[in-house]
């Protein structure tokens, strides 16, 4: 309650700043296209990814920075754009002031949900706790701002023919993002896949994140293309053409999550006449620019100086006449009848091997009731040693067979507890030798000072697999009744807090 106030008058501030702008309309999807669900117009996405690097160590939450966000969002509106990509955030922290001042602009946000530290291995696939609860924490803190568009539930994790088994645990994470918001939010936020443009595996790919049962399925699927590279290449030569063939049937929105090739520079853009003319919009609902700040890779639109002030650059410029002379011509949504069938999913080859059988959702509840069953756990020397903790379970893993804890996306079979967290793994798999290969000797507990002897609280951990994660609670009428409660008592404090200002 409280957060939700702060952010209406984080909204109602920035309005006073930024001019006098309606909130968002939430955008929505039928079959193929993005709609604005009041006003029944077509969205096309105009962005541009946001990501500043931080001139500090560690990476930088751009939407925690209030006056970053002011700074940029003026010179975004100049621009033209109506979203924003961001890579990652830190969910700990408070977002609801950048959140006010890119809606005032009228701008979205496009939001990736994992971080580097939890995220999918794509050579070595893991979904585990630490994941799921980053992933579920960010969208906790996001799925009540009016302008969040959808989120990413992964970005080019599989990018080659080397690394398709990686596929597998995406796409249970993308199930699992999209049962959590249908059972926690107000309204259906979309989840969806950007891929890379990898020529060996990127049809397998398109076609895997729109197969199967609906709920693991991506509501929208981003490319992040840089085929247009220069002046010398147009709409047929450059690759654009066929990458349009490719997904002219898709049954859901597809758009351009990265684009705009810097080989030569600066960039004028020149693709942008494609993106939003006649050869793509019927097939195509925009994209997104890489990206806003000027950074080691060159890619930038502005300069971030050192007195934190923004300065255009050569392509700002370019991007803004471009985009200033494009008008995509649209549908709209009641007379948008056109239903495509999904894809039908790849076959498994040597160049693609994710299995049908998806990786469970971890389940806290389990993990921490196995924990309770142990006599041997891992010692807080080896907790406290994190970048070791792969080393330890690899040797543990030489002395006793891991199958209870590990997964393998290519066969299905995915061990009992595959899904806790890697210092609950190696408690299990010292436990496991302690009482099957030690003879439940005190010796047997010490892994020279990496194990340790604990009193189990449970006999064993038999009930222990039948503790689901409860998503955070069932679809209910109360819900829905609670948001209502919520959003009327935010419109009083409203009113309240306008007659104050107006006051004062």
């Amino acid at each position: 309650m409280v957060h939700l106030l702060i952010a209406a008058a984080a909204a109602l501030a920035t309005t006073c700043i930024f001019g006098s702008v309606s909130a968002l309309n939430p955008i929505t999807i039928k079959g193929s296209k993005f709609f604005d669900s009041a006003t029944g117009d077509q969205f096309f996405i105009k962005g541009v990814a946001y990501q500043p690097r931080s001139h500090t160590t560690g990476f930088s939450d751009p939407l925690s920075k209030p006056d970053d966000c002011k700074r940029d969002a003026s010179l975004m509106k100049s621009l033209g754009l109506n979203t924003i990509r961001v890579y990652q955030v830190d969910p700990s922290l408070n977002h609801d002031e950048c959140m006010a001042t890119f809606e005032s602009v009228g701008i979205y946000l496009i939001l990736d949900l994992t971080v580097p530290k939890y995220s999918i291995v794509r050579n070595n696939p893991e979904y585990d706790i630490n994941i799921w609860n980053q992933v579920r924490d960010t969208i906790d803190t996001f799925k009540g701002y009016r302008n969040i568009l959808g989120f990413f539930a992964g970005n080019e994790v599989t990018n080659d023919k080397s690394t398709t088994m990686a596929s597998a645990y995406v796409k249970a994470l993308l199930r699992d993002i999209k049962t959590h918001i249908s059972s926690t939010s107000p309204r259906r936020i979309p989840v969806g896949y950007a891929n890379n443009d990898d020529p060996d595996v990127r049809l397998q790919i398109q076609a895997y994140f729109n197969c199967g049962k609906e709920e693991e399925r991506a509501d929208f699927y981003g490319i992040n293309l840089y085929e247009w590279c220069g002046t010398d290449v147009d709409y047929q030569t450059s690759g654009y053409a066929d990458r349009t063939k490719e997904v002219a049937t898709y049954s859901v929105p597809v758009f351009l999550s990265e684009f705009g090739c810097n080989t030569v520079l600066p960039r004028t853009f020149t693709e942008v006449q494609a993106i939003f003319g006649p050869n793509m919009t019927s097939t195509w609902s925009g994209g997104i620019v890489y990206e806003w700040s000027e950074e080691d890779n060159r890619y930038g639109l502005v300069n971030i100086n050192s007195d934190n002030t923004a300065k255009p650059l050569a392509d700002y410029d370019y991007l803004q006449k471009t985009l200033a002379s494009v008008h995509p011509k649209g549908v709209r949504m009641d007379a948008f009848k056109e239903e495509r069938s999904i894809s039908t999913c790849p076959a498994n080859t040597d160049m693609w091997e994710p299995n049908a059988h998806l990786p469970p959702t971890p389940s806290a509840g389990a993990c921490e009731c196995m924990m309770s069953s142990l006599n041997c756990v891992a010692s807080d020397q080896a907790v406290a040693t994190t970048e070791n903790l792969g080393t330890l379970l690899n040797t543990i893993c030489g002395m006793a067979s891991c199958d209870d804890i590990t997964s393998n996306g290519k066969t299905g079979v995915y061990g009992k507890y595959s899904f806790c967290a890697p210092a609950q793994k190696l408690s299990y798999m010292y436990n496991f030798y302690h009482v099957n290969m030690g003879k439940k000797q005190p010796t047997s507990c010490s892994f020279n000072g990496m194990a340790k002897l604990t009193t189990a609280s449970k006999s064993s951990d038999k009930e222990c697999m039948a503790i689901k994660d409860p998503l955070l609670g069932p679809k209910t009428g109360s819900n829905s009744a609670g948001w209502a409660i919520t959003y009327n008592l935010v419109l009083v404090g409203l009113t309240a807090l306008t007659a104050s200002m107006l006051n004062f």
